[in-house]
């Protein structure tokens, strides 16, 4: 099992979802539950058509930190 990271920010209209290890994996909606589940599924689908082209699935590399600074 692998463990990607998802970068999810804050739209006008709900929320995205990428993930830095996955170019082109994309997902949207409306409350953050709903970008996450829909996120899962698109790197599950994108990790099967790249199984399905022959292409080699990308190993998670991307991590992340957060950094407090003073306001």
């Amino acid at each position: 099992m692998s463990r990607y990271l998802v970068i999810i920010e804050k739209t006008a209209t709900g929320f995205s979802a990428y993930s830095p290890d996955l170019p082109g994996c994309v997902a949207a909606g409306s409350t953050r539950q709903e970008v996450e589940n829909a996120m899962h599924d698109a790197i599950e689908f994108h990790i099967e058509g790249l199984r399905l082209a022959g292409e080699a699935v990308p190993k998670p590399q991307s991590q992340a930190a957060y950094c407090e600074v003073g306001s």
